[in-house]
């Protein structure tokens, strides 16, 4: 069935090369599954089905003989904002709420990937879309690239971010990252240890599928066990309490003040800006 086909055919879950939504495309370049975010209207912002889509391509990749290794990037200049907090337009066969959950979020499954990820991050990349690219086994990052944590403007205590990125950059840096939500450019990404290359921007598809080749060169078995040394470091975050900021007050004023492109409630009467934070 062609990718076209697919869509007409309305929301339904992945199937092979169909990755259960129309805004991601999985393309085979010889040894490689390319998964592309394509949804420009919304640039590139996550649905649900997006998420389980990237989770699934994992796997898909992982249990297909005729594939040695993934590459994850974007269309057009974003890479991923994170995700969608307006709902998620026609990617109605899984939504936001008791559908979604920690579950069908793709982190752990891209730590826990067999066959070697690398994120070719081609653009602004915040929120999810900067914990793929944490995820994967590799980024390698145009130089147009800005990273940003914003969830705790969001209202979402995210454990996940403030225990993996004060393992990579330590905890100074990652409170500079969570409690201001600062943009860092990409050589400043590249300097505190949170990408492994910066490439020009032209150069990235290239660099991306070389780097990605060199990776499934290594012997798998060697590999993983390396990876779960890695893994083991970097430990394991507080999903019990992330999960439960996802419904508090806190998490749902966070929604609504970005929605309606305003400061949340909590913010002092004389620190709040104009448009969303």
């Amino acid at each position: 069935m062609t990718e076209s086909s697919a869509a007409e055919q309305g929301p339904r879950p992945p199937e092979g090369d169909w990755l259960g939504t129309k805004f991601l495309r999985f393309d085979r370049e010889g040894p490689f599954g390319i998964c592309t975010l394509d949804r420009p209207e919304a640039r590139n912002a996550m649905t649900p089905a997006m998420y389980f889509g990237i989770k699934y391509a994992v796997n898909h990749v992982g249990s297909d003989p005729d594939l040695a290794g993934l590459l994850i990037t974007g269309a057009g200049d974003v890479f991923a904002p994170g995700g969608d907090m307006g709902g998620g337009g026609e990617d109605n066969w899984l939504t936001f709420g008791s559908a979604l959950g920690m579950d069908a979020l793709p982190f752990d499954t891209l730590r826990q990937s067999a066959k070697p990820v690398v994120a070719a991050v081609n653009g602004l990349c915040q929120g999810g879309g900067l914990q793929i690219a944490l995820c994967a086994d590799m980024a390698v990052v145009s130089d147009r690239a800005t990273f940003r944590v914003p969830e705790l403007y969001r209202g979402i205590a995210d454990t996940y971010y403030s225990q993996m990125l004060a393992r990579l950059i330590g905890p100074v840096r990652t409170r500079d990252l969570m409690f201001t939500g600062r943009t860092l450019t990409a050589q400043e990404a590249l300097d505190w240890g949170m990408v492994a290359r910066v490439v020009g921007h032209d150069d990235l598809p290239d660099a991306a599928r070389e780097v990605l080749a060199q990776c499934c060169r290594t012997a798998p078995g060697a590999r993983t066990v390396v990876k779960s040394s890695l893994d083991n470091y970097l430990g394991l975050y507080d999903r019990v309490g992330m999960q439960a900021s996802l419904g508090a007050p806190e998490s749902i004023e966070g929604f609504m003040a970005f929605k309606e492109r305003r400061s949340p409630n909590w913010v002092h009467p004389e620190l709040r800006i104009d448009g969303r934070l």
